[in-house]
Formats: C-alpha cells, structure tokens, sequence
C-alpha cells in the first residue's frame, strides 16, 4: 500500500459437477480473441501475491496473462491503466482518496463507503472494482508484545494512555510523522501527543524497519509504525493497536480492471470475487509472512493457496 500518492459461500459439489460440462467451452470462449490480459501490481509485497492469485485464476479460466508484476509506485500503475498498457491490478480502496482529490471526506474511513465512492467515481473512467478484501491494510502502531502484555494495550485508547505515562518510544516515517492523516489523525482522534523527542523519524516508507525496531528494542524503540496485513507481525511479537474510533483512512485491496476487459472476459467477476472475499487480515499476514519472513517466491505461495481452496487446478 502506498498512502501518499487500503462471506461468500463456497459452491456446493452439485454446482461445481453442474458447471464442470460447460467449463471446457467457456474457456475456449475467452480465449478465443487471443490477446492477452496484462495483469500488473505494484513494487510491494502484497501487490505482488494479489497479482500472482489474479493472474493464475485467469489462466486457470483459459485467459491468456502477461505478467507485469513490480511494475512501479501507485501513479505509475493507476496510469498505466487508464492508458490502457495494463488491464488488471490490485488497488487499494483508500488511495480512491487521492484519486479524487477528496482526502478529507469521511466517507474513505468507512470500508463500505470508500469502496461505493471509488467504484463509482472510476466507472465513468471506465473502470471496475470487483470485490475488496475485508482486510485493513491501513496506517497502524504495533507495540512490542511483552510492553503490550505487561501494560494490557490493544488498541490506540491504551496507546494512547502509554505515551501520557511516558512508556513509548516510537518509529517510524517521516511521513506518517507528519502527515495530516497519519500520526496527526490518531492524535486528535484518541486524545494524545506523541512528544518529538520521543519519535524516530526515518525516511521512505518501509515497516519491516520500523516494526524490527519495535521488535528488537533499536535506539530504545518499544512501537513502531506498521500496515494492517505485515507479514512479520507475528514473528517479531508485536501487538497490533486496534483503531475502534476509525481514525485511519480504509485501504482494503480489490482487483480493478478496465470495463473492455471485462466485457471480453465475463467469468472474471465469478473467479475473483469469491478469492478476495476470502482474503481477510489473518490470512493476508499468513501468506505476507510466507514471502516476506521464510523467503517463498510470491507466485509459488499464490499457487499453493488457491489450489488448497480449490480456486485452480
């Protein structure tokens, strides 16, 4: 995710041996233009293991894929696909804020309202959201476990609490320090000033500094900025703050396609749809944490996955 610019059912076995007969036919349908779709992502983790699910379900539908995986920041992709160079790619609901211009509406630190307000705004850009992951990938602070233990904190109410009792010290971005929606948004909302002092301000984005800071105690740190689905979380015992006042804008990851694409290829909506319901907090840091900690290519964690849950072959 890059801030600055976020219950289906299964099919039951009757359905599947009904729609097996018609599935070779479908798939020579959708293949039969024989232009590929280019699936992209961004230069992150998570973009990468949402894109590599993407691209294997398609091709598991007989869609022809080019993979453009890593293909760059936020505008260089949202670009790209409005230009139509790519077609397909994972998007996070809340950068439908800076899409907009409309940073300071209320509407994007509600999941139900933020996915409603961009997918409309980017159908008349011709553009379609499927459906989002119910997975906050937001802006958080994770505090180290023993801290969090011993102090009994779980969500930013008790952070908040720690940093008037003098017990945290915290890094993380230059951005998230000063950024009217970061570190600013959680202040105001719970009630609390984190002094300067007590902050370590690094540059550029990356959490597995700042939560391996908060992890190992670097520079006396105990908490550290992290985003809602990190893969390290569990493994470096930190305790994620809860945000129950909805201080953060939402960033819950969705595929968005351009509409041509969709027409050309209608089974698309039904093969991701029910994949990225699926997605949630628990599982996204799960296989996060499969790339990121114990090294696994994000195309081989992607494969794993949905051939467990039956989405491929």
């Amino acid at each position: 995710m890059q801030p600055s610019i976020g219950r289906a059912g299964r099919p039951t076995r009757r359905h599947v041996l009904a729609g097996a007969a018609c599935l070779p036919l479908l798939r020579r349908a959708q293949a039969a233009d024989g232009r590929p779709v280019v699936v992209a992502s961004k230069s992150d983790t998570e973009g990468a293991l949402t894109a590599s699910m993407i691209a294997l379900c398609l091709e598991d539908l007989g869609i022809p894929v080019e993979r453009r995986l890593g293909l760059g920041p936020t505008l260089i992709v949202r670009t790209a696909l409005l230009s139509g160079e790519i077609g397909l790619y994972p998007e996070y609901t809340g950068n439908g804020a800076f899409f907009t211009g409309t940073e300071s509406d209320p509407a994007w630190k509600d999941a139900e309202r933020a996915f409603a307000t961009i997918r409309a705004a980017d159908a008349g850009r011709g553009l379609v959201w499927l459906r989002r992951a119910p997975a906050n990938n937001t802006w958080l602070i994770a505090v180290r476990g023993t801290l969090a233990r011993r102090e009994n904190l779980v969500s930013m109410a008790d952070f908040a609490g720690a940093v008037r009792r003098g017990l945290i010290r915290l890094a993380a971005s230059t951005e998230f320090v000063e950024s009217p929606a970061a570190l600013p948004s959680f202040e105001a909302a719970y009630g609390f000033a984190m002094p300067f002092d007590r902050i370590i301000s690094l540059p550029g984005g990356d959490t597995a500094v700042t939560a391996r800071a908060a992890a190992q105690g670097i520079s006396g740190v105990n908490a550290g900025m992290v985003y809602g689905t990190d893969g390290a979380l569990g493994a470096l015992d930190l305790v994620v703050m809860s945000d129950p006042k909805g201080a953060q804008i939402v960033y819950e990851v969705a595929p968005v396609a351009r509409a041509e694409v969709i027409a050309r290829h209608p089974g698309i909506p039904g093969k991701l749809e029910p994949l990225f319901a699926a997605l949630d907090a628990k599982t996204l840091r799960r296989l996060n944490a499969r790339i990121t900690v114990e090294g696994e290519p994000a195309e081989s964690v992607a494969r794993a996955f949905l051939i467990e849950r039956g989405d491929i072959g």
